[in-house]
């Protein structure tokens, strides 16, 4: 999947909005912008330069996903992300720096890997309209985002 992409399909489900800062797009569930559902990058920064995005056609997607499922996909409790290769294209890599938060982040998502990452996105997406309620919006916003 290439940034386009990425970005349609993003921006097909309901309640996201964006923004761009920093070289960045960032997804949110409705009005809250504190925690992103998902971020793309398709070139380096002084902040992040381990996945080498400055290469032509480089695109990394960032995606929080429940505990669970971080858990699910790298396996045996502590992430040592110090010894990965975050050059490497098309491989689900816990994020370089929110891997505690749940954050995953694959290059160049293709074939298998792209169809997993929408099956991720939506699985992200999905519970969000419940965080949202439980966080406290109003009945106005909570209407708003349904």
């Amino acid at each position: 999947m290439d940034q386009c992409q990425v970005e349609s399909f993003v921006e097909s489900l309901p309640n996201v909005q964006s923004s761009e800062v920093y070289g960045y797009r960032f997804y949110f569930y409705v009005e809250d912008h504190r925690m992103p559902l998902l971020t793309t990058a398709n070139s380096g920064s002084d902040y992040d330069n381990r996945s080498d995005r400055n290469r032509e056609g480089v695109l990394r997607v960032n995606l929080g996903v429940r505990a669970e499922t971080f858990r699910e996909l790298f396996p045996g409790g502590d992430v040592n992300v110090d010894g990965l290769d975050y050059t490497r294209l098309n491989k689900f890599l816990p994020h370089p720096d929110y891997w505690r938060q749940n954050f995953l982040c694959i290059l160049n998502p293709a074939g298998p890997q792209a169809v997993c990452l929408q099956q991720l996105i939506r699985k992200a997406h999905g519970p969000s309209l419940t965080w949202y309620a439980r966080r406290g919006a109003s009945d106005a916003e909570f209407r708003h985002a349904q």
